[in-house]
């Protein structure tokens, strides 16, 4: 309630003591007014709902992909800023293909299983596999055995998520190798197909895709994820029936690489526009889904914070630039392609902040930063913690930005609450309805205040 009442009297200008008395009033009001207007909008929520709705999954070399590029390009304009363009990157282009199909045959007949095939496998062809399967909880555990325990058969990837740690990107992180590497370890051991439980922190019945690795010398096995209630059942019914058979079938393959787009937005600075303050978000997201928190809520911060700046009528010493990245599912083409531009440019970034940890409510921000930097994050810690965002801590930033990291680029990533987040994370409940809009809003206002700051003062 105090922190609600705080909020209140800043807002509506009846008290500033809690303001941090190193900075002026003026910059304490400013950035009332970025969270009055963000929180009274409900533009950026339309829009999100257009990008999620009307536009949907946006997998990179997809035509919706080109649509969302089209989209935001006609959207930054209409603000207006000072410069929108395109910029050209070449993609992959994995096509998912028909809907996969998954069940396990027991003594008591066939039960279907949620599935959906992993980010760039190869498919099954048009007879699918079946086979018996063996289960193994870590990568570890296929390097450490027989290999004929495995040859010939399905390994299901049964490894959980810990439930344990605090931040879910740890619990995702404890589990994830399995997706990515798994393939290449089956096949080493003459495997014929790989299924992982979907990495997860929840119990549901939505599977979970994501990128998966092969290696060329090594024969390329098509792999799925089942749902982790699925991956429960498979489970189950192995410890009571080790002989049962799983069948799934996957049409998915790559063709050649097509081209698109970043779409990059500037409002031009006024003393120093040679020198640019960059946030970032990815446009692309995962086809069986919407792409809501991952990552359309990053682009309507970016996309807002342009907004926000525009409509406070408030004018950059430096330039800020919006990128929204495409193909960071992949293989980052996009982000590769701009670190390119800004070597061959010889561009000055002050900073980079990227925005890809959904629209939950925003609690701060990490810093890959210098250790001066970060004393200047932290004198701006009192007025931040007035508005909720109580973490700065060292290290991180974002998938996209870490490419800048080689040119000195100092990274800063938004912070929200990710407890929910993989409940929707590259899986088909990733939708706008799991989206909170004041939550959304609150995050929007976070990057528009640290980037004002950033601007105003020595950083």
């Amino acid at each position: 309630m105090l922190y609600i009442l705080s909020l209140f009297l800043i807002i509506f200008n009846v008290s500033l003591t809690i303001a941090q008395p190193t900075l002026p009033n003026t910059d304490s009001l400013m950035i009332a007014n970025f969270y009055k207007q963000s929180l009274e909008d409900y533009l950026n929520y339309t829009d999100l709902h257009y990008l999620c709705k009307s536009i949907g999954g946006r997998l990179a070399g997809t035509e919706n992909s080109l649509k969302a590029v089209n989209w935001l390009e006609k959207t930054l304009k209409s603000i207006p800023v000072d410069t929108v363009y395109l910029q050209e990157c070449f993609v992959r282009q994995w096509i998912r293909g028909n809907k996969e199909v998954c069940y396990v045959e027991t003594s008591v007949g066939r039960v279907e299983l949620n599935c959906s095939a992993l980010g760039t496998s190869v498919g099954t062809g048009d007879n699918g596999i079946k086979g018996k399967i063996v289960i193994i909880n870590s990568l570890d555990e296929i390097k450490n055995s027989n290999p004929n325990k495995y040859r010939g058969k399905i390994i299901f990837f049964n490894k959980q998520a810990e439930q344990t740690f605090i931040n879910t990107y740890q619990s995702y992180g404890s589990s994830v190798n399995q997706r990515v590497w798994g393939a290449i370890e089956a096949a080493k051991v003459g495997a014929i197909g790989v299924i992982i439980r979907s990495i997860s922190t929840s119990k549901d019945y939505f599977p979970h895709t994501g990128i998966m690795r092969y290696v060329d010398s090594l024969p390329h096995l098509p792999a799925i994820a089942i749902s982790t209630l699925d991956a429960d059942f498979l489970y189950d019914t192995f410890m009571k029936d080790s002989n049962i058979t799983v069948f799934y079938k996957t049409d998915c393959y790559e063709v050649e690489r097509v081209p698109s787009y970043n779409v990059i937005a500037e409002i031009r600075g006024y003393e120093k526009p040679d020198e640019i303050i960059l946030v970032s978000a990815h446009l692309d997201s995962w086809d069986i889904g919407e792409g809501a928190n991952d990552d359309g809520a990053g682009i309507i911060h970016g996309l807002g914070t342009l907004r926000l700046l525009k409509n406070s009528s408030y004018k950059p010493k430096h330039t800020i630039r919006f990128v929204g990245f495409m193909d960071e599912e992949i293989a980052q083409s996009g982000a590769r392609k701009y670190a390119q531009m800004i070597k061959e440019k010889d561009e000055k970034h002050i900073v980079a902040i990227e925005s890809d940890e959904g629209g939950f409510l925003p609690l701060g921000f990490s810093c890959d930063v210098s250790d001066a930097q970060f004393q200047v994050l932290q004198g701006w810690k009192k007025l931040l913690e007035t508005y909720g965002l109580y973490v700065l801590q060292k290290g991180g930033g974002g998938v996209d930005i870490s490419f800048l990291k080689n040119y000195g680029v100092p990274q800063i990533g938004l912070i929200t609450n990710s407890q929910r987040y993989f409940d929707y994370h590259h899986s088909p409940n990733d939708i706008f309805e799991n989206i909170n809009r004041r939550e959304l809003q609150l995050g929007t206002a976070a990057i528009t205040s640290l980037i004002y700051l950033i601007d105003r003062f020595d950083f």
